[in-house]
């Protein structure tokens, strides 16, 4: 169950331009949280920024009682986030999210990750590592300079594979470019995805062609966090039919043959 929590934060910084790094310390998240849940901040007292901000859980220290939390400085909010110090006391809601990765030991996984959507997907490699015989991480970013935590998710894979727009660093073009050829190769057991929603919606047309599960985590807007606001609707197959589904509550991960990609 989430909790309203207000927890210390045990270092912060900055590891990309407007990219920074945060461990704080939560006892109560730490243990219960799983791979792809997520937490919902207060940046900043008062009328600035009075909407929390939902950012996923990149790592879970249950020893050390810390999670750790990477995000992108995009607006108000994250800009006030940004300037917490080492110290500081942070209010939150965690751990969120209902649909979470599932963990079903499997021989081989892929994992695709774009721009800031891989930072869930590192605890879920980690969760993997011991439960399935190869794991391929394919991240995607925008350039060099932008490419971040390459050295954590080394150590979590058999195999990292690295995609850039412009091809300064790794290879140029797309992370699906990548994982089409990585399927061409044989057969995968499981797809788990997060990134941008053309990304997302091209890895679940590419995991329906080869036969392959998949399991993705929507990034969408959301105000409350607990299913509560409705503004991070998408929609899912039910039946025959469809229904709105909420990405804070029913996801972030959802199956990607139930949700439907508007054209």
């Amino acid at each position: 169950m989430p909790a309203l929590l207000k927890e210390e934060i045990i270092n912060v910084e900055q590891i990309a331009p407007g990219i920074f790094k945060m461990v704080i310390f939560s006892p109560y998240t730490a243990e219960n949280a799983k791979p792809g849940q997520f937490v919902n901040i207060k940046c900043k007292e008062g009328l600035d920024a009075y909407l929390r901000r939902p950012i996923s859980i990149c790592e879970i220290n249950r020893d050390e009682k810390t999670i750790t939390i990477v995000f992108q400085v995009k607006g108000k909010g994250t800009k006030f986030l940004s300037e917490k110090k080492t110290g500081d006391i942070i209010d939150m809601i965690a751990p969120l999210g209902w649909g979470t990765f599932s963990l079903e030991p499997v021989e081989n996984a892929v994992i695709v990750g774009g721009g800031i959507g891989i930072f869930p997907l590192y605890e879920l490699s980690r969760s993997l590592k011991s439960k399935c015989s190869d794991i391929t991480v394919i991240l995607g970013f925008r350039n060099k300079e932008l490419t971040v935590m390459e050295k954590e998710f080394e150590s979590a894979a058999s195999r990292l594979l690295i995609a850039t727009d412009d091809g300064s660093y790794g290879v140029r073009g797309f992370t699906t470019d990548i994982l089409e050829d990585i399927l061409k190769e044989g057969k995968k057991d499981m797809i788990y995805a997060c990134g941008p929603l053309p990304m997302l919606k091209k890895v679940a047309r590419i995991a329906e062609k080869y036969g392959v599960n998949c399991e993705i985590s929507l990034e969408e807007r959301m105000g409350c966090g607990i299913g509560a606001c409705l503004v991070c609707a998408c929609k899912t197959k039910y039946g025959d039919d469809w229904e709105h589904s909420h990405v804070c509550y029913n996801g972030p991960v959802f199956n990607s043959r139930e949700v439907i990609f508007d054209d």
